[in-house]
């Protein structure tokens, strides 16, 4: 019995402690954190859950998050500097994320993002986003409904548009500085952009009416030419850039009726796949996409209980989304240059020899490149009533 005890006291000599233990009351949780820029100097501003607010025994009903901001040569700086007017040291490991101011966008962004991408605090499935015609702090300094933490608004209605709606993309750190250091594909944000008056934004007046004065939305794809912001996409082009990369969940797609009139499509099913070939010692592209959908709305005179129908509103469909497809590939191709489809890495895939001779001059091959784009689309149900009530008011 002597023996064991010896042995168990000279075994917690080895036995380390917590030496990075710190207390949940020492931390400020920042939920989201803003990069500006002034002409020296980054603006970092972090918004941090109040914790009394968030409990519901203690709740007040003021803000549950609260802002702080400083600035510094560095990002690191300027964070480890917030303990100048904040009561605790700031804590990442929440992130929910991060939003990148445009101007600093167009500037590069790889700096700011070094320090995200290195703290062993950080995880990285935060979401990044662009404010578009704003700053980042003016964006976590808006307060939202139904979210009491705003931070949690952006990241939810991010990720819940990105599976029900083509156009919006949910990037995370991992998948931007893959992109951002990848041979033969480009970074692509979704912006993110305040409606509404600002000043009032700040406000809990927002959150006690039913329509908020102002409020945040994400607006379409910010396009990246190596860590520069260089444009943006319109609502089209930014659901052919979701067509094309195979990032569509659902959504819904509106086509023209044979005569007049538009019929809805509720896409559930969609798969595209992107394959790079060398054609008589060019790069060549083949996106090959199938899909399947229901009909949701009906708005012209059509018969749509007839096979011949089906099949015409099937053929008008990959008409009209192989056009958009077309016209997104044509516009990136001649006003940015960049690749943010990844079709070098589908030829790098395919040809990887002949990739190696030409990816130092991708920028040239891919404003010329051939895209030859397949759909083959597939109507299954046609809703719990036959035709539209519409066409018998027409008839």
């Amino acid at each position: 019995m002597k023996k064991c005890i010896v042995t168990l006291l000279v075994l917690t000599l080895f036995l380390s402690g917590c030496w990075d233990r710190r207390e949940l009351n020492e931390l400020g949780i920042a939920m989201a954190i803003g990069i500006d820029k002034t002409e020296n100097e980054y603006v970092i501003s972090a918004q941090v859950v109040v914790p009394s607010e968030v409990s519901m025994k203690a709740s007040t009903g003021r803000s549950a998050v609260t802002l702080y901001t400083a600035t510094g040569e560095t990002v690191y700086e300027a964070i480890r500097k917030m303990t100048k007017n904040a009561p605790r040291k700031m804590y990442p490991g929440h992130l929910q994320i991060l939003v990148i101011n445009e101007d600093l966008a167009k500037e590069g962004i790889a700096e700011s993002l070094e320090l995200l991408s290195r703290d062993w605090e950080l995880r990285s499935d935060f979401y990044v986003v662009v404010a578009k015609d704003i700053t980042a702090t003016e964006v976590l300094n808006v307060t939202t409904p139904i979210e009491n933490i705003p931070a949690n608004k952006m990241f939810n209605s991010l990720k819940t548009s990105e599976k029900n709606w083509a156009g919006t993309e949910g990037v995370i750190l991992d998948e931007l500085v893959t992109n951002l250091i990848s041979d033969g594909k480009e970074a692509v944000l979704t912006g993110i952009q305040v409606l509404g008056n600002k000043e009032t934004g700040t406000s809990k007046q927002n959150v006690e009416s039913i329509t908020p004065s102002t409020r945040i939305e994400y607006d379409n794809l910010a396009v990246f030419k190596e860590d520069q912001l260089v444009g943006w996409l319109n609502e089209e082009e930014s659901r052919g850039y979701s067509d094309i990369t195979n990032t569509v969940t659902k959504t819904v797609t509106s086509i023209t009726c044979p005569k007049e009139g538009k019929i809805i499509i509720d896409i559930f099913r969609y798969h595209s796949k992107i394959i790079g070939s060398i054609n008589k010692g060019e790069p060549e592209v083949d996106i090959k996409i199938e899909a399947e959908g229901n009909i949701g709305e009906v708005l012209c005179s059509i018969d749509i209980t007839e096979p011949e129908t089906i099949d015409k509103l099937e053929k008008i469909y990959e008409e009209e989304v192989k056009e958009i497809i077309h016209q997104t590939i044509e516009s990136v191709q001649k006003q940015y240059q960049s690749d943010i489809f990844g079709f070098g890495e589908a030829i790098h895939r395919s040809n990887p020899k002949e990739w190696n001779e030409m990816k130092e001059h991708w920028d040239e091959k891919f404003s010329d490149l051939t895209v030859n784009v397949h759909i083959d689309m597939k109507i299954r149900r046609i809703g719990t009533v036959n035709n539209s009530f519409l066409k018998k008011i027409k008839d």
